[in-house]
């Protein structure tokens, strides 16, 4: 049985197509699954982990603005994230993440397991929400899979 992760790094090669990672709440998991398989090199440019705003904002070009108005768990913020580390890597295709993966950070409208993932192909852009439940680690490996499930479908 062929893993997603697997299959997107064969997808991109068979595409000619190149892929970057900005993350907030994963901290480079997404990154280290697309480079666990061998060969990931051919198709992956760069993984960016931006946790803090000044991270997004300064590395990624999130705006301050989107920042202050939406805050960083927020779909605007995760397609910017998208574009934006797709842009700088200068890669065909880009995946990112924001959210709160708990245990604690939660609010009433944004609770804990809230996850944005942005997905950025050639100038096509799709953020996905999504409320995942478990521990941090659960949130976080949801977000993963998720994240590399959706990047498949865009392709």
């Amino acid at each position: 049985m062929i893993y997603e992760n697997e299959e997107l790094v064969s997808t991109l090669r068979n595409s000619g197509l190149t892929i970057t990672t900005a993350e907030s709440c994963t901290g480079g998991l997404i990154a280290a699954a697309i480079t666990d398989v061998p060969g990931a090199s051919e198709v992956f440019k760069r993984g960016f982990v931006t946790y803090c705003d000044e991270a997004k904002h300064e590395i990624l070009g999130v705006s301050e603005e989107t920042l202050k108005k939406y805050t960083a768990v927020s779909d605007r913020v995760a397609s910017e994230m998208a574009s934006g580390a797709a842009e700088v890597a200068h890669a065909d295709a880009a995946i990112s993440v924001t959210g709160i993966a708990g245990p604690d950070g939660g609010t009433e409208d944004k609770p804990v397991g809230l996850v944005y993932i942005g997905l950025y192909c050639r100038g096509t852009k799709i953020v996905e929400k999504h409320i995942f439940a478990g521990s941090r680690d659960d949130v976080r490996r949801q977000a993963v899979q998720c994240a590399i499930h959706g990047m498949l479908a865009l392709l």
